[in-house]
């Protein structure tokens, strides 16, 4: 589906219901909207393993501007504020209040700037596998302890300079490390992929951006996750995030043996802490008995 928000048209795909009956009453469920990584990738990425969750939560899978199935647009609309903004236009144009954001990696830092910029709007975040400030150091020291030399040497040549020409040597000797768990072949061909996003935010914001200091403008209820052996967004990235967050607003679950996207290596041990983070912030009955109907 397609819906026009703001000055472009974005995808987005749902599974679950909103409202499901409870007795006299519907009971209301959360939405859990998913922000997928990249840029440059599309929502596919969460298919099938987050279809789990449409027995306990609407979920609303969304492809970025300029991501996947939505408008490409212009490269001056390729920053966090206007993906940001989109969201919160998104859901207004739905009509979904308070939901629950999950961003993966670049999708993280989405969600964190939509927290930031709309503070009051969201009903929880999840931040998986992401950061506030990206730290070279840490990720080609992460790289090195993975792959080795050739690993490290190959992440500096892409990240100082993201394009078509340091990218084949990016892919295929440092994205076999992002996971320590083998993936599915067939989830690149699936992708709808945009390199020209992916290749502006690389070496533009991604590099400048520090969200750290407005994080304590986050008002909701945040679960940080990382993985232990995570070399993009390595788990100091995350405790940096927690430390960040107002006091007692944010929670981090770290996972042994875990990349990039913990949801990826260990779904038994991952998922189950998102399922507990959305019983938390679950909503009342949508009326009350003898209302409306």
């Amino acid at each position: 589906m397609r819906i026009r928000v703001r000055d472009t048209t974005l995808f987005f795909d749902v599974e679950g219901a909103k409202l499901v009956p409870d007795g006299p009453q519907m009971r209301e469920r959360p939405t859990l909207v998913l922000l997928h990584g990249g840029p440059g990738f599309d929502h596919s990425g969460f298919k099938p393993l987050f279809s789990r969750f449409a027995d306990v939560a609407q979920v609303v899978y969304l492809d970025h501007r300029g991501n996947g199935r939505s408008e490409r647009d212009t490269p001056e609309r390729w920053n966090l504020d206007d993906w940001a903004d989109d969201l919160r236009a998104f859901c207004e144009a739905l009509e979904i209040e308070r939901p629950v954001v999950l961003g993966q990696s670049f999708g993280g830092m989405v969600a964190m700037a939509y927290g930031i910029r709309h503070a009051d709007h969201a009903g929880g975040l999840i931040l998986s596998s992401t950061t506030a400030k990206t730290r070279l150091d840490r990720v080609f020291a992460a790289f090195e302890r993975l792959g080795g030399a050739e690993a490290r040497e190959a992440a500096r040549r892409y990240w100082e300079k993201p394009g078509a020409e340091t990218l084949p040597d990016y892919a295929r000797i440092c994205f076999p490390l992002y996971n320590r768990v083998a993936q599915d072949p067939d989830a690149n061909a699936r992708t709808r992929w945009n390199f020209d996003v992916m290749f502006h935010f690389g070496g533009g914001e991604d590099m400048t951006m520090d969200l750290l200091p407005e994080l304590a403008r986050v008002r909701c209820p945040t679960l940080v996750l990382v993985g232990e052996d995570d070399p993009i967004t390595p788990p100091g990235d995350s405790q940096d995030i927690l430390a960040a967050l107002p006091e007692g607003l944010g929670r981090l679950s770290r996972f042994d043996g875990c990349g990039h996207g913990v949801f990826r290596d260990d779904p038994e041990a991952s998922l189950p802490v998102i399922d507990a983070f959305l019983a938390e912030l679950a909503p009342g009955p949508a009326e009350p008995p003898g209302g409306h109907k």
